[in-house]
């Protein structure tokens, strides 16, 4: 049960900002090979959250089409929070500096090479 409820939390992770989405998913991960195998496999397979995990273990680096999603998804959401949720400059400032860093993080993260 506490997997599953790591999956959702990883999930909404993808489109919250500041809530981390891979250690969740990769918590999940931990408890599933603990409790069912079944759901470790769906979850390893799975479209969307599978390459998260997958890129962290595997060691060979995130793909490019991943890093540019996450940094684009990261951006609409943090402009978008900073345009309408609030009118605060501090707020406003610490949102750019948060996202800055997330995607100067990603982009030094070494970038998977295609296998041909």
């Amino acid at each position: 049960m506490l997997a599953t409820i790591c999956v959702g939390l990883g999930a909404l992770g993808i489109f919250v900002p500041l809530l981390p989405t891979t250690p969740f998913l990769l918590l999940a991960t931990y408890l599933y090979m603990k409790s069912s195998r079944t759901r470790l496999k769906w979850l390893l397979r799975h479209k969307h959250l599978g390459p998260y995990i997958s890129s962290y273990l595997s060691r060979e680096g995130i793909p490019m089409k991943l890093k540019i999603r996450t940094i684009t998804l990261l951006w609409a959401t943090m402009i978008t929070t900073m345009i309408f949720a609030t009118d605060k400059i501090f707020v406003r400032v610490m949102l750019g500096v948060i996202a800055t860093a997330v995607t100067t993080h990603l982009l030094m993260k070494k970038t998977r090479k295609k296998s041909t």
